[in-house]
């Protein structure tokens, strides 16, 4: 199978969807690896890396999509590379497709295959492809908040954790899923004061457990977030609702009643945000102030730590694409666990329930078409 690595377009994205350990792997199994030059910059990974370990170098990527029978990526594909998808052609890589209309139209029209790493389940239910960068976004969600709680980075200008005769700052993470999990850990490190809402009594009891009740806990509710917002300093957005657009938790109304200067970090941005007065930030461009109050919505925070980040993405990935590889796109879906659930568009159809939902489109069974 030709398997094409492009180098990533989106701003400040520097991580790459195949370490050359990955590459010698599946070279080695008979396959033939693309990777466009510079792929791996970003992440450290050199060209030589790659064809010593019997990548083939390809200088545009233009070339890679032609030869390529599946895209290996990490973020969605960009207007500009819309032209070069092809029909049947595999696309593996984050997609979020839920917020994005166009891009769903796009894969739809060109009759791709594409398959979201974020929807892939376990043979228990959890998101294995999405747990890792969650694990990243999540640890970073409290230093970025530190940082731009700083008075001269637009924060009120508090330390986050405490000092003797100091109260410490207060942190909101709405979501005690894995990124609201991972937040709680540096925000506790820190010296923050910390409460997570969740609407899962059991989750909730399970970070009660993990933090000798040093966390506090609440039942998510718009009451309950209507209550808490005054009081913090860093709020985070760990909301997810697999494949589906976030829930609106923090309206406008909400907003009004923090003090100027207090932070939100939305992880929640690539499904559309949990706050209702998110838009998608950049690396180069990360923050806006809405009500006085400071807004971090990159939808690519892990690519700021690329290294880390591609080895743990990667880590997670590649088993599955080594399946596709050598037993081909179809059989993998039939025995790999949870692997259907992937594939959000097949061959012009929309086969993630919660995308169709989102953007009231036909939904079909990806079972019937396979």
């Amino acid at each position: 199978m030709q398997i094409g690595v492009p180098k990533e377009l989106k701003d400040g994205e520097h991580r790459v969807g195949l370490v050359p350990a990955g590459a010698h792997e599946l070279v080695e199994s008979g396959h033939l690896v693309l990777v466009q030059k510079g792929a791996g910059q970003g992440s450290g990974f050199t060209d030589e890396e790659y064809a010593s370990a019997g990548a083939t170098l390809v200088p545009m990527a233009a070339e890679l999509y032609e030869r390529s029978e599946i895209i290996v990526k990490v973020k969605e594909p960009l207007e500009e590379e819309f032209p070069r998808l092809r029909e049947g052609q595999i696309v593996f890589t984050y997609l979020h497709l839920a917020p994005a209309p166009r891009l769903t139209e796009v894969l739809l029209q060109r009759k791709v295959i594409a398959i979201a790493y974020e929807t892939i389940r376990d043979q228990y239910g959890s998101l294995p492809l999405l747990t890792p960068m969650s694990e990243v976004a999540g640890r970073m969600a409290v230093t970025v908040g530190a940082y731009y709680l700083q008075k001269p980075h637009g924060g009120k200008g508090v330390l986050l954790g405490a000092v003797p005769g100091v109260l410490p700052s207060f942190v909101l993470i709405i979501g005690g899923g894995v990124v609201g999990l991972n937040s709680t850990k540096m925000a506790m490190g820190l010296g923050a004061q910390v409460c997570v809402l969740d609407v899962d009594l059991n989750r909730l009891r399970y970070i009660d457990d993990l933090f000798f009740d040093r966390v506090q806990t609440m039942i998510s509710s718009p009451y309950n977030v209507a209550q808490l917002i005054p009081q913090a300093d860093l709020v985070i957005g760990a909301v997810l609702i697999p494949g589906a657009s976030a829930p609106k938790l923090v309206n406008r109304t909400m907003l009004s009643t923090m003090r100027s200067g207090s932070v939100i970090v939305d992880v929640a941005v690539d499904q559309g945000g949990c706050c209702e007065t998110t838009r998608a930030t950049t690396h180069s461009d990360p923050v806006y102030h809405v009500d006085g109050i400071l807004h971090y919505c990159v939808t690519n925070m892990p690519g700021a730590v690329p290294r880390t980040s591609t080895f743990a993405l990667t880590n997670a990935t590649f088993p599955y694409l080594k399946r596709i590889a050598n037993s081909g796109l179809k059989q993998a879906l039939l025995n790999v666990p949870g692997l259907k659930e992937g594939v959000n568009t097949y061959l012009g159809e929309v086969t993630c329930r919660p995308v169709a939902e989102s953007q009231r489109l036909p939904y079909r069974e990806l079972i019937d078409l396979l």
